[in-house]
């Protein structure tokens, strides 16, 4: 009940202040929005992009990982740094890890109408399952993901680690939990050192059981994770402290189980989201959407504001 309450203020905020969000967005270039999209480079499997606001590369060298390098047009100011924004990195299943990473695993790329890319990751005997992941632009400010997974055995509490990893610009996470501080209200904190190097914001106890079910131990680079409160939503983003320029990723509550980041002034300035969390049975698909935005000096209300828009936006597009 307390978490619908969360959503119902949202709700509220964002006929508030979405407006004055949206008047803070550098302004969008004049060509419509069905021209936005991704164009091959010279290199294979490759794609640039320019929308005006946001200028790079998605598959660098043709490589699995994210958006990399992207700047911020209007300044100049480097929002990414390897292996990108929305990079496909672990690949879990209960107490086991298929693989080191997605980045190392053969994958296959395509332009879609309209300007989207399609990612497609096929099935082996290792790796029962199939990816196939589909980035588009919302607006010159955002960038669309929607990840699905074909199951070909069944697949206890299914998880793919979603990276978002900044520029040193952006030094700090803020999550969206149920409880911000001593204020007993949702609100935003900061992951700061005192509270551990690496830090998991689940989103109830059964995200927090898979996120300790031993698939976190296993070698190269295993991580314990400082458990932090319970998200209200999985909602963060990093702000460059000199610009206001906010970076920002989130996902639906039932598509996402956790918010994962290091510290602040960790080196690598990343945000992860843990998607699915759930069984699959053999034969069975499922999907989870992400969003990477910029906004320019928004309140933290007009991010929550911000983020309940986008709820709505994905569940039209989801009415059958």
């Amino acid at each position: 009940m307390r978490y619908k309450q969360c959503l119902l203020c949202i709700g509220v905020l964002a006929s508030l202040v979405a407006p004055v969000l949206a008047q803070e967005q550098p302004a969008a270039p004049d060509a419509a929005a069905s021209t936005l999209g991704f164009a091959p480079t010279a290199a294979p499997g490759e794609f640039s992009f320019d929308t005006g606001v946001l200028r790079g590369v998605l598959r660098q060298g043709g490589a699995s990982i994210g958006l990399v390098p992207m700047e911020h047009v209007p300044t100049g100011i480097p929002l990414s740094k390897s292996p990108g924004i929305l990079d496909h990195y672990r690949v879990f299943t209960t107490n086991h890890r298929y693989g080191e990473s997605l980045r190392s695993l053969p994958s296959e790329s395509k332009l879609l109408p309209g300007g989207g890319l399609e990612v497609h990751w096929p099935s082996a005997e290792d790796r029962p399952y199939e990816i196939t992941s589909t980035f588009r632009w919302r607006d010159a400010s955002t960038v669309d993901l929607q990840v699905e997974v074909m199951a070909k055995t069944d697949l206890p509490d299914f998880e793919v680690f979603l990276a978002s990893y900044c520029s040193e610009r952006f030094p700090a996470t803020s999550v969206y939990v149920k409880q911000a501080g001593d204020t007993g209200k949702p609100g935003f904190v900061i992951a700061e050192k005192e509270s551990g190097l690496w830090q998991v914001f689940p989103r109830d106890a059964k995200a927090r059981d898979i996120v300790k079910d031993g698939r976190w131990t296993i070698p190269p680079n295993p991580v314990d994770w400082a458990v932090m409160p319970e998200i209200a939503a999985p909602l963060a983003f990093r702000r460059e402290p000199g610009t206001g320029i906010v970076a920002m990723v989130m996902a639906p509550p039932e598509e996402s189980f956790a918010v994962f980041t290091p510290c602040r002034d960790e080196p690598h300035c990343s945000m992860y989201l843990a998607l699915f969390g759930q069984t699959l049975k053999s034969g069975e698909t499922a999907r989870a959407h992400v969003r990477f935005a910029i906004a320019v000096n928004p309140t933290d209300d007009q991010v929550m504001a911000y983020y309940q828009d986008y709820l709505n936006e994905v569940k039209q597009k989801l009415r059958p």
